[in-house]
C-alpha cells in the first residue's frame, strides 16, 4: 500500500498479534518497556509527517472532527494494486451502481445485521498474512478457505451484507493506518446517520472518528476511482486495546 507499508502482523487483533510474533520467534514488547515508548515516539513522529505531508483537506471538512461522515480530500488516490488485481478477477465486486443509494437508511434491522455480520465473520475466518496464505506481499480476495487478512475479512463481510440487500454502493473498503501506524483495511458502511466502521480487529461497529486510526483513502461512489481521505486522524477509541 503506497504510504501505508504491510508488515507482519499488522491485520491481526491485539490478542492474534501476540500470537503471530511468537510463531515468528519475534519478542512481544511490553507496554512499559523503554522500547516501547521509543517505539510510541517513533510512530508518533511518523504520523505527523503523514499529516503535514499528505493530501490536503478544505478546512471545513476537516472540522469537525467528530463529523458523521468521514471528510473527503481534493483529487483522487490510487488504489492498492492489489485491489485493481482483485477487481479483474471480479469485475462485479468493484462496479459502481449509479442507480443504488449512496447511503443506506439506518434503522434498528440494518444496525443488527450490520453488527451480526461483523462478528460472524470475524469468528469464521482465521488470519493469516497473504505471504504464508498466497506466496504474495499483498493480493486481496476472499477468505473462502477459512483464512484471510485484514482486506479479506471485509470483502466477504461486504459480500454477505450485499446478500442481506444492503446497497453495495454504501460499502466501501478504506485504507487506514492502525494504532501502530501499520497499513490495514477496514469496511465503511455509509449510513444517513454516519460512517460505520466493520474491522476485524473488534466486534464491536464504532463511528469512524472512534476507531483510533488514521483515515488515508477509500473506494468512491460515483466510479471506480478512489478517493484521498485527507489523512484524517480518528483519536478517540471506545474500545480499550
Amino acid at each position: 500500500m503506497p504510504g501505508t507499508t504491510k508488515r507482519r502482523c499488522s491485520c491481526y487483533s491485539t490478542e492474534d498479534r501476540y500470537a503471530c510474533y511468537l510463531a515468528e520467534g519475534s519478542p512481544f514488547i511490553p507496554r512499559g518497556s523503554l522500547v516501547w515508548l521509543v517505539r510510541a515516539v517513533a510512530i508518533t513522529f511518523f504520523l505527523l509527517l503523514v499529516l503535514v505531508g499528505g493530501p490536503r483537506a478544505r478546512a471545513a471538512e476537516i472540522l469537525p472532527l467528530n463529523a458523521a461522515w468521514i471528510p473527503i480530500a481534493e483529487g483522487s488516490a490510487q488504489p492498492t494494486v492489489a485491489w485493481s488485481e482483485f477487481c479483474e478477477r471480479f469485475p462485479a465486486e468493484c462496479a459502481i451502481n449509479p442507480a443504488e443509494p449512496a447511503t443506506i437508511q439506518f434503522d434498528k434491522r440494518v444496525w443488527k445485521t450490520i453488527v451480526a455480520i461483523n462478528k460472524q465473520v470475524n469468528a469464521a475466518i482465521s488470519p493469516r498474512e497473504d505471504i504464508d496464505h498466497w506466496g504474495v506481499v499483498d493480493r486481496w480476495d476472499y477468505p473462502d478457505d477459512g483464512y484471510g487478512d485484514c482486506e479479506d475479512y471485509q470483502i466477504l463481510k461486504r459480500r454477505l451484507l450485499v446478500e442481506a440487500g444492503l446497497p453495495r454502493r454504501a460499502l466501501r473498503m478504506v485504507v487506514v493506518l492502525d494504532e501502530q501506524g501499520q497499513g490495514h483495511a477496514v469496511l465503511a458502511a455509509r449510513t444517513d446517520q454516519g460512517d460505520f466502521i466493520l474491522d476485524n480487529k473488534r466486534n464491536a461497529v464504532l463511528p469512524w472518528h472512534r476507531t483510533g486510526y488514521v483515515y488515508i483513502k477509500s473506494e468512491g461512489d460515483q466510479s471506480l476511482a478512489w478517493v484521498a481521505l485527507g489523512n484524517q486522524v480518528a483519536v478517540t477509541s471506545a474500545v480499550s486495546r
